[in-house]
């Protein structure tokens, strides 16, 4: 395999971690537990959208299905800093989670801009 891992692969993975995050957050008293359902939804949507860009019946319907997937790893960015904000779970815990997150809205979004311009072209 490369040293680039593909960006399907990579929200995949990212799914994984948001999954096991969220059965540790199930697990608590209270409010984490509301939160772990809405953390849940966003963060294995984005990969899951991945996966129906890779065969989008065009360029448009690429762009839809990256955006979608754009939208849901800010929401899922949204719910991470709230869970560190309201220290519900310590920064240092969910930090390299926080970070993939904040890696995979750059790639999105850069994917989404140069399909548009290669549309352009």
């Amino acid at each position: 395999m490369s040293n680039k891992t593909s960006i399907p692969e990579r929200t995949f993975k990212f799914a994984v971690r948001i999954t096991k995050l969220c059965n540790y957050l199930d697990k608590q008293p209270g409010t984490p537990r509301l939160l772990a359902s809405q953390l849940f939804r966003s963060g294995t949507s984005i990969g899951a959208n991945i996966e129906e860009s890779q065969s989008a019946e065009s360029a448009r319907d690429f762009i839809s299905k990256q955006l979608i997937s754009l939208k849901e790893a800010r929401e899922t960015r949204y719910w991470l800093k709230l869970l560190i904000k309201s220290e519900l779970i310590p920064e240092e815990k969910i930090f390299s989670i926080l970070n993939e997150c904040e890696e995979l809205i750059k790639i999105i979004a850069k994917s989404i801009v140069t399909k548009k311009e290669n549309l352009k072209n």
